[in-house]
C-alpha cells in the first residue's frame, strides 16, 4: 500500500553509509538533500560535511545537491563542499532528479540518493528509478510543514519496518 514511499535502505545517518561498498557495486553519482540530511535545518556546511564530500570525490564519485530550497541557501553549501547543485528542484517531481543525473553524467542504475524525507526525497528518487537511502533527520528543529509530514511518515515507516522484519525472518528460515 505504501511501497511507493519505501526507501531501499533506512539508516541512522548519512555519515554511517558505506559509500565504498556502493562504489564497488557500480554507483558513481550521489544526489544529496541538504537540510537534516547533511546538517541541521538551515545550518551552514560544517567540517564533517566538507570532509565527507572530499572523501567521496577522492573515491571517484560525482556529487550533486538537490534541494527545494532557494539558491542562496543551496549555493553557499555547495561551494563549501565542492558539489554541484540544483535549487527549487520541485521534489518529488522527477525533473530535478533527471537533471541531476544528466549534469553528473550518470544513469539511474549508477546513482544513489540520500535524503531524510519520504514524501519528497525518497518518493522522487524511487519515481526516477534511483536507489534511495533514507536517513534519520539530524535535528528535530524543522519548518512546520515538515513537522506535519513527519507524523504521516511514521505510519509509512511502521509498515516499511514491519516488512523488513518479515523479510529478515524469512531469510533466517532459509539459512
Amino acid at each position: 500500500m505504501f511501497s511507493a514511499f519505501y526507501p531501499d535502505e533506512y539508516l541512522d545517518s548519512t555519515y554511517k553509509i558505506d559509500f565504498e561498498a556502493f562504489y564497488k557495486r557500480g554507483m558513481r553519482g550521489i544526489i544529496f538533500d541538504v537540510d537534516n540530511t547533511l546538517v541541521p535545518h538551515g545550518a551552514p556546511a560544517d567540517k564533517r560535511a566538507a570532509e565527507l564530500f572530499d572523501k567521496l570525490h577522492r573515491m571517484g564519485y560525482r556529487t550533486m545537491l538537490l534541494s527545494n530550497n532557494k539558491e542562496p541557501r543551496v549555493k553557499s553549501f555547495a561551494e563549501k563542499v565542492g558539489a554541484d547543485y540544483l535549487y527549487k528542484a520541485g521534489k518529488p517531481k522527477r525533473g530535478g532528479y533527471l537533471r541531476a543525473m544528466e549534469r553528473m553524467g550518470t544513469k539511474a542504475e549508477s546513482t544513489l540518493f540520500v535524503g531524510d524525507q519520504l514524501f519528497t526525497d525518497v518518493w522522487g528518487a524511487k519515481r526516477s528509478n534511483i536507489y534511495a537511502v533514507l536517513v534519520k533527520p539530524i535535528h528535530p528543529k524543522e519548518e512546520i510543514q515538515i513537522v506535519l509530514k513527519r507524523y504521516l511518515e511514521r505510519i509509512v515507516l511502521y509498515f516499511y519496518q514491519r516488512r523488513e522484519r518479515r523479510r529478515q525472518q524469512k531469510r533466517r528460515k532459509v539459512l
